[in-house]
């Protein structure tokens, strides 16, 4: 490696501007500890539900036998060490930008190492993002899914709760999941952490009781007999790879909430209770179905497969156990969504997606946010998944292509950062990163094996926002360069006022624009309206940068070109929120002084129409990119411009 070691040079301490943001001081360490397991660790955390039953039905559809009980024992244990342990927790949550993780927040770090986008870290962020979707409208349906489905091993709920009684109830709960969304999580997100935390404790101690049912399991900690199951499978075993990964769901959020809780109190969550206590219940379950293996041969009888962990409770505690896990459940999805959130944000500052409403529903807690489309769309898609699955075995089939495919898309930006921002010599680099996506394509190719079975359905979902997003970004780089080619350049607008020059009125006029050296079309239809200039004429320019926070020294510069007209350009991080008036007040500092009372903001109104011209788009990209760009959030609200004193003047541009 060249120069110092990149993964120290990479994990830098926080500006202060972040500092602020985040809050990791040390004295807040336990309490964002704590934070990290209601949030980070709650989907994976739910995954003992199905997770090892559906492996270990894959593996014995004839029948259980010990080695299959061994092999994806093996095989589930050595998934949370090298997928999440190795690969999240040891190396990736070191890749973060300015203290920043997720598939988008490495795209934006891996761009600045490619002295910017490029078709390939383009499309690689937009799948990464799209398929995280496909994990966000999955991950409540399959979990609280199993988690009603536990009733059936409560006694006397398992002859009248079937398939339709689960369906119902999951879908009540699913919908006022939903719903309470926009009230924001503020007032209860505190008691997450200490709920997930006594859910972790539970795990750890149903494995702990169940154990010594047959103390043998804990040999399975030998990667041999993962080997050797593969080994004696064959397309079995690959299948079975498939449903193992089921283990490892969630993984990607040890990554993209880093931001909220810092890398040292996630890492220590997951060594100091996650880890142990998945563990511990996996090895719990092994042992119980170890056990019941030796009873049925016992009787000379075949085992079926069952539903290992609901049967690890008594009886008498049964009913509370899926009590528990319903409230685990709710927990983890509630993540899953705010996650999806997050992810929105950062893709709309990043240009992937057209403007939305942000709602912040807290004004103490960061990454608090409500975007409305985004919830309803995901609702739909969980209620669409849930009726058409109808259990979270079926839906088992669909999980693991979403998470797979996002974690291979994170190895390939993991290798441009490691190169191309790190500077790693090429063998260095390869020596890591080829055994990682060796490992991801293993886990990716065995859950394609599900696609005529369930796995077709994230694929769809992430091939449609693919090609939404492609089409948004390849629109709008051609409206801005349509603009720039019709537009009248600056300079020769600024002669021409010399020329002849215009009447005047007071106050100040604030024109938003993509483009200083084209002039704005709201500017241009003022002059031809109003036959006025303002006192003062501000042309301002909105620059969405890489990093997820810009210090606010660095957030403004200003540029008088002449004594009617200033040049503002205001610079805003992916996670952060664009707040027009704010900043300008802030450019009293720099001489400019706004008094938002004698200010104007004038905003283009764009119409797209069809165009004759021999390039055009492609109608349906055309009509595409209308219903997006017609649909996104109003200028006035995004800016959080003041209503009274916006002027929108239409245009119309061929496309």
């Amino acid at each position: 490696m060249a120069g110092k070691d990149p993964l120290a040079a990479s994990d830098q301490v926080p500006s202060t501007t972040q500092a602020s943001h985040h809050g990791h001081a040390a004295s807040r360490f336990w309490p964002l500890a704590l934070g990290s397991v209601g949030v980070v660790f709650g989907d994976i955390g739910t995954s003992p539900l199905y997770a090892f039953r559906d492996a270990l039905g894959e593996a014995a559809r004839d029948g259980l036998v010990r080695p299959e009980i061994m092999g994806v024992l093996s095989l589930a244990l050595w998934a949370l060490i090298l997928v999440v342990t190795v690969k999240y927790v040891l190396f990736l949550m070191r890749a973060s930008n300015k203290g920043e993780g997720g598939v988008l927040s490495l795209m934006a770090l891996a761009q600045q190492g490619a002295a910017g986008r490029t078709g390939l870290i383009f499309a690689l962020g937009a799948i990464g993002a799209a398929l995280f979707y496909g994990d966000g409208v999955i991950t409540p349906a399959v979990s609280v899914l199993s988690a009603v489905e536990g009733l059936k091993s409560v006694k006397g709920f398992e002859h009248w709760f079937g398939t339709q009684e689960v369906i119902v109830v999951s879908l009540v709960i699913l919908t006022g999941l939903f719903s309470f969304q926009a009230k924001g999580t503020a007032k209860v997100a505190g008691i997450f952490g200490p709920i997930m935390v006594c859910w972790f404790l539970c795990l750890g101690a149903l494995g702990v009781w169940h154990i010594k049912d047959d103390p043998s399991v804990l040999g399975a900690i030998s990667p041999t007999y993962a080997i050797y199951f593969l080994t004696h499978h064959g397309l079995t075993g690959f299948l079975v790879m498939g449903a193992v990964f089921l283990t490892v769901t969630g993984a990607e959020a040890l990554t993209a909430d880093m931001g909220h809780f810092g890398r040292g109190p996630i890492q220590m969550s997951w060594f100091g209770l996650a880890l142990p206590m998945l563990a511990l219940n996996y090895f719990g379950q092994a042992a119980l179905a170890s056990k019941a293996l030796a009873v049925a041969e016992a009787s000379g009888t075949a085992l079926p497969n069952a539903d290992w962990f609901f049967l690890m409770a008594p009886q008498q505690w049964r009913l509370g156990l899926v009590l528990f896990s319903g409230v685990a459940t709710v927990i983890a999805s509630q993540a899953v969504i705010t996650g999806a959130f997050s992810l929105t944000q950062q893709a709309i500052q990043l240009g992937l997606l057209p403007r939305m409403d942000i709602k912040i529903t807290s004004s103490t807690e960061a990454g608090q946010i409500y975007v409305a489309p985004i919830n309803w769309l995901l609702f739909v898609g969980v209620v669409l998944v849930v009726l058409s699955f109808r259990s979270s075995s079926a839906l088992a089939h669909a999980y693991g292509i979403s998470v797979t495919g996002t974690m291979v898309v994170t190895t390939m930006l993991a290798y441009i950062v490691v190169r191309h921002v790190w500077k790693w010599r090429l063998v260095t680099a390869l020596a890591l990163i080829v055994p990682l996506f060796a490992l991801d394509l293993t886990f990716f190719t065995a859950n394609l094996l599900k696609v005529l079975t369930g796995g077709w359905a994230p694929l769809a979902l992430g091939a449609g926002l693919c090609l939404l997003m492609s089409t948004f970004v390849s629109a709008t780089e051609r409206l801005r360069l349509k603009l720039s080619k019709d537009g009248l350049p600056f300079g020769d607008f600024r002669e021409m006022i010399l020329r002849r020059p215009a009447g005047s009125t007071a106050g100040t006029a604030v024109f938003l624009t993509s483009d200083p050296d084209t002039t704005p079309p709201a500017l241009m239809h003022s002059l031809k309206h109003f036959k006025v200039l303002h006192e003062r004429n501000v042309l301002l320019k909105v620059v969405n940068e890489t990093r997820p926070y810009v210090p606010e020294a660095e957030r403004i510069e200003t540029q008088a070109l002449d004594d009617r007209f200033s040049l503002v350009t205001l610079r805003y991080g992916y996670m952060e929120s664009p707040n027009i008036p704010k900043a300008l007040a802030a450019c009293r500092k720099q001489g400019l002084k706004f008094d938002i009372m004698s200010t104007s903001f004038f905003v283009s109104r764009r119409t797209i129409v069809p165009s004759t011209a021999s390039d055009a788009l492609p109608a349906w990209k055309r009509k595409l990119f209308t219903f997006l760009t017609r649909n996104a959030a109003d200028p006035t609200t995004f800016f959080h411009l003041p209503p009274g004193r916006v002027v929108e003047l239409g245009t119309q541009v061929s496309l």
